[in-house]
């Protein structure tokens, strides 16, 4: 099920990368991120308290809260850096590099999370820096 999820969540993505470089076209990209932000907000609080999991909250533990706090602003910072580069550039050559984080995300994993690194795994990455390079680079 996970991979439907997971699938699911990319599609969402890349529609949002198409909607998002619609709307930079003439707002600044900081106003349109913290506009997104807000829904995001709503929606998400919306869904916690739908499922009953607003009291959960006061359990969670310090150490976990700390990597959640800085999870959350990396994500502000990431999400700022890529509608500015959506403001800058083509949606086809930045939802490439910004999805880059893939490779990222295998090497951190593995050296933090001390996840096993297969063959498959490394040349899949390999072969998706050299494709979302490819088409980052690409004249179009």
């Amino acid at each position: 099920m996970w991979i439907v999820f997971a699938l699911s969540a990319a599609l969402a993505a890349a529609t949002v990368v198409t909607l998002s470089k619609a709307g930079v076209k003439h707002v600044d990209s900081s106003l349109a991120f913290a506009i997104q932000s807000v829904l995001i907000l709503v929606v998400s609080w919306s869904v916690v308290i739908t499922q009953g999991h607003l009291p959960d909250v006061m359990r969670i533990e310090r150490r976990v809260w700390i990597y959640l706090v800085v999870a959350g602003v990396l994500t502000c910072l990431s999400s700022l850096l890529s509608f500015r580069a959506l403001k800058l550039g083509n949606a086809s050559q930045v939802s490439p590099l910004t999805n880059f984080s893939l490779v990222f995300s295998i090497i951190l994993a593995s050296v933090f999370l001390k996840e096993k690194l297969s063959w498959q795994v490394i040349a899949g990455a390999v072969l998706m820096a050299v494709g979302a390079v490819t088409i980052a680079m690409a004249r179009g």
